[in-house]
């Protein structure tokens, strides 16, 4: 099976199905039209699983998520969203604060 991503014509996603891997691509194209790109939910295709609300970047051949906050930047290599700032790594639970920019324990 292989998974398929309906993308409007700003690239954004509207749906995500499954079909088969020899006829699938075919059938959606004839049955259900519009634009199709393949998506692997292991990411090792175009570099994430696409979701609805998602962009598929076809200069970048990858699919992004919605920006989480304004102040994160995009990954250029795995195209995730990146905080300015780590989150600490000492085993507690943090959550953004994007009003102080960093990290707040919960």
């Amino acid at each position: 099976m292989k998974y398929w991503a309906e993308i409007d014509a700003d690239g954004v996603v509207l749906r995500v199905t499954v079909a088969d891997d020899v006829d699938g691509y075919v059938w959606l194209m004839e049955w259900l039209g519009g634009t199709w790109r393949e998506t692997s939910v292991d990411g090792s295709l175009r570099k994430n699983y696409a979701g609805i609300g998602f962009v598929y970047d076809s200069a970048r051949d990858a699919f992004i998520s919605p920006t989480p906050y304004p102040s994160w930047v995009l990954d250029e290599a795995t195209c995730l969203w990146l905080a300015p700032t780590p989150m600490p790594d000492d085993n507690a639970d943090y959550v953004w604060n994007e009003q102080a920019g960093d990290w707040e324990a919960v």
